[in-house]
């Protein structure tokens, strides 16, 4: 029988305060996974905290920067000591800036660069030698669409996502004799309380123009829920998935395969 529960798994969700990350921290928790977070701020993890416990999830909240990899080692020793050695990473934590590529300061790539790519790269280095001691391990990046397509004044995060997916790739290679499994997730266009802006009605009753554009591109003809990634997360993360690494799964209605509509 396949086998997707993760009872007495130990899982570290970065950046699952809230969101996509949130998301997919209660449905390991649904699936019998511990729970560990963390975000920048207290107030965050506070949040976060509250959240769970709505859902009934005791989840274990921590302050850490995951671009400092000092706060990295110190977060995986405090998780280790909490709870356990950590079975299941998924490197969710991101920012991305909207601005044309030839506006952008350097140091604003680079902030994108160093959250999105070089927390990742952190985190995972940090989790690696414990999960080899334990005998595997799970780890899951989220690489979003970007990490394939490219779009207006988003260079710094499609970069890093580009990246992301060949962090991936070479986690899996190196590290895959050790029963170690990287994948990612690539989300599409998912409806949160920050796009729900761009979802709002006109006036008029039309859909806003890139809520339009956004449907018109997915064959599903909808935005994803965080519900939609939790599914292939869970895949991911159990022992279901044991001989896919260096896998990126696109969750996104369809959107890569589809070239778009005939103009009328």
């Amino acid at each position: 029988m396949v086998n997707f529960s993760l009872e007495g798994k130990i899982a570290l969700v970065t950046g699952a305060s809230y969101g996509i990350g949130f998301a997919l921290a209660t449905a390991f928790a649904e699936a019998g996974a511990k729970i560990a977070f963390n975000d920048i701020k207290q107030e965050l993890v506070d949040k976060g905290i509250a959240a769970y416990k709505e859902k009934g999830i005791e989840a274990k909240g921590y302050v850490c920067d995951v671009t400092d990899e000092d706060q990295v080692n110190e977060l995986v020793a405090k998780i280790e000591k909490d709870l356990g050695t950590i079975d299941i990473l998924v490197n969710n934590a991101g920012i991305i800036k909207r601005i044309p590529m030839t506006e952008m300061k350097a140091s604003e790539f680079r902030q994108v660069i160093d959250v999105d790519l070089n927390a990742p790269f952190i985190v995972s280095k940090a989790v690696i030698p414990s999960m080899i001691r334990k005998g595997g391990g799970k780890i899951i990046n989220i690489c979003s669409m970007m990490s394939e397509l490219g779009r207006e004044t988003v260079s710094a995060y499609a970069a890093a996502k580009g990246g992301l997916k060949m962090l991936t790739r070479n986690i899996a290679s190196e590290y895959g004799e050790y029963n170690i499994q990287c994948n990612g997730i690539g989300p599409g266009y998912i409806a949160t309380p920050q796009t729900a802006p761009l979802r709002e009605r006109q006036e008029d009753g039309s859909r806003h123009p890139f809520d339009a554009f956004i449907v018109a591109k997915t064959p599903a003809a909808r935005w994803g829920t965080p519900e939609d990634l939790m599914g292939p997360a869970v895949f991911l993360a159990s022992s279901a998935s044991d001989f896919v690494n260096g896998h990126v799964l696109y969750v996104d209605g369809g959107i890569l395969a589809y070239i778009g509509k005939q103009p009328q």
